[in-house]
């Protein structure tokens, strides 16, 4: 089964083609511009290295959030764009569970975490299964990283661009419990989204295009403003 994923959920921007297990394209920036200046030419050079064409494509997957409000639109913009064309299912994939699904083989917690800014972050707790299923021990959340970690209470691995805001205030609050990987692990990976979309089209877990909503958690600054300004 082949499926193309993107990932614009975040600072990064991916582009992966997988086939069953086995990555066959993968390309990935992470650059201070706005993600639609090339996605669309990431997809075409990703197909065309693969030498295939979009209708070759089986299933498509995306990160739906949490993340960026704006890069989240972008990716999910040109997946159920490309989705309706081709008449093709879509897998949408969490950006944390992607972040925690690299650390399969460790039994060790799993926080994954997002700067969501203003003084906040995206996480979720996981664990591994024996199976190696990943399994959400918490509801992806949005708070204070004091909030984030205050129940952590054994060694826990966290990963994603949340860290680089936040890995002094995490290591002052827990300690010898904080464990942080190599930091190119704190990105969301558009080739892990490829893996674990397959997996969900196995599953039947896919939708039609125009039933892919994003996971934002919460209201955008927009949605807050008009919200103060009714209220005056």
């Amino acid at each position: 089964m082949k499926i193309l994923a993107i990932d614009t959920a975040s600072k990064s921007c991916g582009v992966t083609i997988a086939d069953d297990d086995i990555v066959i394209a993968e390309i990935s920036v992470c650059i201070k511009q706005t993600h639609s200046k090339h996605l669309m030419s990431m997809v075409d050079a990703a197909l065309g290295f693969a030498d295939l064409s979009v209708s070759d494509i089986d299933g498509f997957a995306v990160t739906t959030g949490p993340g960026s409000f704006t890069g989240i639109r972008i990716g999910l913009s040109a997946v159920k764009g490309l989705a309706l064309v081709s008449k093709k299912k879509v897998a949408a994939v969490s950006s944390l569970d992607a972040i925690a699904f690299q650390f399969a083989s460790s039994q060790k917690t799993v926080c994954s975490i997002l700067d969501a800014r203003r003084g906040e972050v995206y996480y979720c707790f996981y664990r591994f299964g024996k199976d190696g299923i990943l399994e959400k021990k918490t509801v992806e959340s949005v708070g204070s990283i004091e909030k984030a970690v205050s129940n952590i209470c054994e060694p826990c691995i966290f990963a994603g661009d949340g860290v680089f805001s936040y890995k002094k205030e995490i290591i002052d609050l827990k300690g010898s419990y904080a464990l942080f990987p190599h930091s190119y692990n704190y990105a969301v990976s558009s080739s892990v989204a490829a893996l674990l979309g397959i997996d969900m089209f196995k599953n039947g877990c896919v939708l039609d295009a125009s039933s892919v909503v994003p996971l934002y958690i919460r209201k955008s600054d927009a949605e807050i403003n008009l919200g103060k300004k009714l209220r005056i």
